[in-house]
């Protein structure tokens, strides 16, 4: 029996995993949590083979939270879900030490068969992905924002979305100075002006998808 955590901030998207992850005669959820914060403590606790996390949630993110359980030597494996559907992003990812990458637009197939594979201590990678990782390492390929720390990079996201640095602050747990600081440190080794520069050079590398009518972040 393959037990499973499960960590995203969205109930709805906790609640579609139960449905399909409650009909396999191989596999438990044992837990739910709401915030990596939450997530870890669970992982801890219950120590559950298979701990599918969201990698963006207000505090800590997925990507700390996959760095915390491979520094603690937890049991736990990562399969890390996300929107974002482009190789260097999962690259980070998988060098923080998740086992699988999947963007939650997978299909209810292709999340069962990763779940088991990562169970099984192997890694899965969803197929879009894996053929991006391997043509970027053959063109020699790099992206600017693998210089980014993790926490940056979840600043930097932030704020192409339009969010204020206040915002930023109280959703991730810092204070507004700590996220002024990161804002200017990710700006510089982007080596970009102002934020509609950040948000043009992030849809360049395919980290966000343009949208038609929105307005631009300041």
């Amino acid at each position: 029996m393959i037990r499973l955590l499960l960590v995203d901030d969205h109930e709805l998207v906790r609640t579609g995993f139960k449905l399909i992850l409650g009909q396999q005669s191989d596999m438990q959820v044992v837990g739910e949590a709401a915030s990596a914060e939450e997530g870890l403590h669970l992982i801890r606790s219950l120590a559950p083979d298979v701990a599918l996390v969201d990698v963006h949630m207000p505090g800590m993110s997925g990507i700390e939270l996959t760095e915390r359980v491979i520094r603690a030597q937890l049991s736990t494996r990562i399969v890390v879900l996300t929107v974002i559907n482009d190789a260097r992003f999962p690259r980070r990812l998988l060098e923080a030490g998740a086992l699988g990458y999947l963007t939650k637009g997978c299909a209810a197939n292709e999340l069962l068969t990763a779940i088991r594979q990562v169970a099984d201590g192997r890694r899965y990678l969803a197929p879009d992905v894996a053929q991006q990782l391997a043509l970027a390492t053959l063109d020699g390929e790099g992206s600017p924002f693998e210089q980014l720390s993790a926490r940056e990079m979840e600043v930097a996201m932030m704020l192409v979305r339009g969010k204020p640095i206040f915002v930023i602050a109280e959703q991730l747990h810092l204070s507004p100075k700590t996220v002024s600081t990161y804002k200017q440190r990710l700006m510089n080794k982007l080596e970009v002006e102002n934020l509609i520069a950040l948000a043009h050079l992030m849809e360049a590398h395919s980290l966000i998808e343009p949208r038609a009518g929105a307005s631009s972040p300041k």
